[in-house]
């Protein structure tokens, strides 16, 4: 469900058949400075199973005309950041503006995509075994 379902935020969606990445779109305007880091809503939360991430990558079209890219090429969005205290989990896309006049991005323009991914862990991980998440972006290694 939406964070900002009253105020006109659409599910991201695929677009053809064979898109791997859902389409997700600023939540309201934001103006991203030059050489600086800046944290855009999408107003999204994802559930996700045990085993599962969402990866966050920059669209390629908007990244080469505004020479934006994101801060750390792929964001990476826990399972257990749904829901956490902290954030409820609201999904931000970190972009850092590699040009020298500001950007500004309009409610809605489509900035990233989403794509899902199941991954393996080694024999014998017990790592966060009975820990909850306590915080949003940045917080892994933070457990109660």
């Amino acid at each position: 469900m939406s964070a900002y379902a009253d105020k006109g935020i659409d599910l991201p969606t695929r677009k053809t058949g064979c898109s791997a990445g859902y389409d997700l779109a600023a939540a309201e305007d934001v103006s991203l400075e030059p050489r600086r880091v800046t944290l855009v809503p999408t107003g999204l939360k994802a559930y996700m199973q045990p085993d599962e991430y969402l990866g966050i990558h920059v669209r390629s079209g908007f990244s080469i005309r505004n020479m934006v890219s994101c801060v750390n090429d792929e964001g990476i969005i826990d399972a257990d950041y749904y829901g956490n205290a902290d954030n409820e989990g609201h999904i931000f896309v970190a972009l850092v503006n590699l040009g020298d006049s500001p950007v500004q991005i309009a409610k809605g323009t489509r900035i990233a995509q989403g794509i899902f991914y199941r991954y393996l862990t080694v024999d014998g991980d017990t790592a966060g075994v009975g820990a909850a998440r306590n915080g949003g972006i940045g917080s892994t290694g933070e457990m109660e």
